[in-house]
């Protein structure tokens, strides 16, 4: 399977880094073909600027500057984001990938009364995450992130599209033997794709 794993954290040193590795590793060694893109390395710029904004609704122009990342997308199988989760949201970089990639007639059409799915070629999407607030906050809150995830940017991808959501919440609390169970839970998951 083809996945495409996206990771944004800008620390080299962080649990991020340690989750993004584990990740490739369980990938890779059940023989996926993993691209990789990692938004702080690449100096990816998040900023949807007032000329993209522009042309957005422009089938002909909203590829602009973006080809090689509508390309990943459209060859992609499955979707891995990896990212810490600040705010009870997906980093900012993060957000603007989606921003700025995400435009219609690459990930959707307008419909008659909403948006119609162009990603059907994405049939896996998995989230690894991690989380400052203990789980009853988040589920008090509703799990905003899952929720945009999960429900919003899922219903893009092919009907049958499963959703796989690893999450370590209480980050700042967890010593590193529990560190070290998320990872392998992390392992052994990816390794069942």
């Amino acid at each position: 399977m083809r996945v495409l794993m996206v990771y944004c954290h800008p620390r080299e040193d962080s649990f991020c880094a340690a989750l993004r590795d584990a990740a490739l590793e369980a990938l890779r060694a059940k023989g996926h073909e993993v691209e990789l893109r990692d938004l702080y390395a690449e100096g990816f710029n998040p900023v949807l600027s007032a000329e993209e904004r522009g042309v957005y609704h422009d089938l002909a122009r909203n590829r602009e500057g973006i080809e090689a990342e509508v390309a990943q997308l459209q060859r992609a199988e499955a979707l891995l984001l990896v990212y810490p989760t600040w705010w009870y949201g997906m980093p900012a970089m993060l957000k603007g990938w989606f921003d700025r990639i995400w435009v219609p007639g690459v990930t959707f059409t307008l419909g008659a009364g909403a948006i119609e799915p162009k990603l059907t070629n994405i049939r896996r999407l998995g989230v690894v995450t991690t989380y400052g607030s203990p789980w009853w906050l988040l589920l008090y809150l509703g799990w905003p992130d899952r929720r945009v995830i999960a429900g919003g940017v899922r219903r893009l991808m092919a009907k049958e599209c499963r959703v796989d959501w690893l999450s370590l919440n209480r980050m700042d609390h967890r010593g590193q033997a529990e560190r070290e169970r998320f990872l392998a839970r992390v392992k052994r998951r990816l390794s069942a794709w």
